[in-house]
């Protein structure tokens, strides 16, 4: 078979270009499994709740009366006021709350404030 003058260059482009998308093809490839095992492995996003589900325990604790008011622990005086007016307001039984919720409102603030107990509520 003869070769014309063009051959020769379309023979040495062609495994040239063979080549080239060999190596196009393997790097989506590996970008693709790459992608996958991420999607396989990615946590869901938490839902964020708005509210602390769950009952209260029978004796409140620090971490519970900051849960209920919005705050650190570490929360200063000022901040545990600020929030438990904030809160109060929200469910205060003259707008319409509970006076249960109210109660354990009142008692959250004096567990972080670190007042002692015994107000002889009908609710203890």
């Amino acid at each position: 078979m003869v070769n014309s003058p063009s051959e020769p260059a379309l023979d040495r482009a062609t495994p040239f270009l063979a080549g080239l998308a060999v190596a196009a093809a393997a790097l989506a490839g590996r970008y693709g499994i790459q992608a996958w095992q991420a999607f396989k492995t990615r946590q869901p996003k938490p839902r964020l709740r708005k509210f602390y589900e769950g009952g209260f325990q029978p004796t409140m604790t620090k971490r519970e009366a900051a849960l209920i008011l919005g705050v650190r622990e570490s929360a200063t005086a000022e901040q545990i006021k600020e929030a438990h007016r904030r809160v109060m307001i929200a469910n205060h039984p003259d707008g319409g709350g509970s006076h249960y919720l109210a109660y354990k409102i009142n008692e959250a603030k004096d567990v972080m404030l670190g007042k002692t107990k015994g107000s002889g509520s009908a609710f203890s």
